[in-house]
């Protein structure tokens, strides 16, 4: 399984950015995706997660300005950042709970390669 994202990007504070990941692969169904963050010196933390059934998640310094999307379709995920702000900056990195193809295991985790968001002042 691939999770390829794409968006990031340098924008100034109280701009927007739009991050979207696409799962492919031997995908039987995907029981929840999300983005985490890890700015520098700091551990990775999760932004928002999305399960299957449109169940949102938001850590409590982006609820309000930043929209966690699923398209269950095309096993894609999409963050839409609002009101950036400078602490916003890190890498953001997508995440999927995956249930393989022939697999009769709950999930498996995989992480897409990170993509840097920078927010100016």
């Amino acid at each position: 399984v691939q999770l390829q994202a794409y968006g990031g990007g340098l924008v100034q504070a109280g701009g927007s950015l739009r991050l979207s990941c696409a799962a492919s692969g031997s995908i039987f169904s995907i029981n929840y995706m999300g983005w985490y963050h890890q700015a520098p010196g700091k551990e990775r933390e999760l932004v928002a997660q999305v399960t299957s059934d449109g169940t949102t998640t938001y850590i409590s310094s982006v609820r309000g300005r930043f929209t966690i999307s699923r398209d269950n379709v095309g096993n894609t995920v999409y963050l839409q950042m609002n009101s950036l702000k400078p602490e916003d900056t890190a890498v953001y990195y997508c995440h999927a709970n995956v249930v393989l193809a022939g697999s009769k295991n709950a999930g498996n985790d995989f992480w897409g390669k990170g993509t840097q968001v920078t927010v100016s002042s």
